[in-house]
């Protein structure tokens, strides 16, 4: 056979022949989470990549099927990133945090409806309009429509009385009650009477009485308990309870706005902490589109708060399947991706490789490689770059990720 001439070209554009194979990290500083395919250490900040504007945004979205290795990920960065004095926030539907908690020496907060714990969505927060835009979302997806004029009005005069009266941080049952009792000065701001405002707003009124009575009852129904350490490295919220809930949707965007809040008053300390936010199965709030134009809107504010939100899903058909194709929440579903600037991707069915690739803007050679990824590995998209990765782990992170086995940690754990 005949030896083919070679091919003298640079180092540069040799990476285009070889991907994966001979591009170069992303440097040493962040936290160690495997090894690339060149037996390298692979490191991720996405605070340290944002500053070399490696990144458009600290945002992350990790993708796999079960058993594929994704929330092993999410449990270690958030261990490994907890050590480097990181903070984080977790959203748990599944109740699979425990062990962490456990070895962080935090406890969850669990919420179940008619519990002892109760979470204020209207949580006081140095943007005034934050309040008045979650409460039209939760009103929206209550009511199952847009809301008319008066109603919207009539939401904004309910806050803005109970904000002035200066008792204490206003309560959804206190709008609605607001609602189906107006004051006289109320009406007055939009030129009408209580009665014709009562009446244009009775609609809202009945929708969020009905949700304090029924699915928030007993968790986002009234002020904030006391005793809950807000200051905690890690802040996990149990809504394993409500799992199966019909308003789970509007339940996570009233844990989310709480969190939210929380995190707004946090970001003026001086000298705060970088802090990452989990948000499992997130499509259950975006599917709501009142919910989702807010739930998306929050996650815009990543890069003024100083926040990586970390979106986690089986595939990306679960977001995308918010909506139909083009309609308004399939639109905002995709505006969460594009605002998502890490891609993490474990083995995808073959049936879901094509709508991946066009969501994420893959190349060919990418696309294919996700039906033959290993459990434990993955291909991360961080801004323009890719690489393929294999998670390493510890025997405590193999246990932290193990719910039964993570049970006989110890508090102390993180100090050694």
């Amino acid at each position: 056979m005949a030896e083919r001439p070679g091919h003298r070209c640079t180092t540069r554009h040799a990476q285009s022949i070889y991907p994966f194979m001979a591009a170069g990290g992303l440097g040493g500083r962040g936290v160690f989470v495997g090894r690339d395919t060149s037996g390298g250490a692979f490191c991720y900040d996405p605070w340290v990549l944002y500053g070399e504007s490696a990144l458009d945004d600290p945002n992350g979205i990790v993708l796999g099927t079960l058993g594929q290795g994704k929330s092993a990920l999410v449990k270690t960065l958030l261990w490994r990133m907890l050590l480097f004095g990181r903070r984080a926030f977790v959203l748990d539907i599944k109740r699979e945090y425990g062990p962490l908690c456990q070895a962080v020496g935090v406890r969850p907060i669990s919420l179940v409806p008619g519990g002892g714990v109760r979470l204020n969505p209207l949580a006081a927060r140095p943007e005034e309009h934050a309040q008045l835009e979650l409460l039209r979302a939760v009103t929206v997806t209550a009511i199952g429509q847009p809301l008319t004029q008066i109603e919207a009005s009539a939401l904004r005069e309910a806050l803005y009385t109970l904000r002035a009266r200066g008792l204490g941080e206003p309560t959804l049952p206190q709008i609605a009650e607001l609602l189906f009792t107006p004051m006289a000065e109320m009406a007055a701001r939009v030129r009408s009477s209580p009665e014709r405002l009562a009446a244009g707003a009775r609609r809202a009124a009945l929708a969020l009485q009905d949700l304090c009575d029924g699915a928030l009852r007993g968790m986002f129904d009234g002020p904030t308990s006391p005793g809950l350490d807000l200051d905690a490295r890690l802040l996990v919220l149990d809504l394993h309870a409500v799992r199966d809930s019909p308003a789970l949707g509007i339940l996570m965007a009233c844990a989310a706005a709480w969190m939210s809040a929380l995190l707004s008053r946090t970001a003026e300390r001086p000298g705060r902490e970088r802090l990452i936010n989990v948000a499992d199965e997130s499509w259950k709030i975006v599917q709501h589109e009142g919910l989702g134009e807010w739930f998306q809107a929050n996650f815009k504010l990543a890069r003024q708060y100083g926040v990586m939100n970390l979106v986690v899903l089986h595939k990306l058909a679960d977001l995308h399947g918010a909506g139909d194709a083009g309609s308004r929440a399939a639109r905002i579903a995709e505006g969460l991706i594009a605002d998502a600037s890490t891609r993490i991707i474990y083995r995808q069915d073959d049936s879901q490789i094509p709508l991946t690739r066009t969501l994420l803007g893959l190349s060919e050679t990418e696309a294919e490689l996700l039906s033959t990824l290993w459990p434990g590995q993955a291909l991360w998209r961080v801004g323009s770059r890719s690489f393929v990765v294999q998670h390493y782990r510890s025997r405590l992170e193999t246990a932290l990720s193990d719910t039964d086995a993570g049970m006989g940690l110890t508090a102390g754990a993180l100090s050694r």
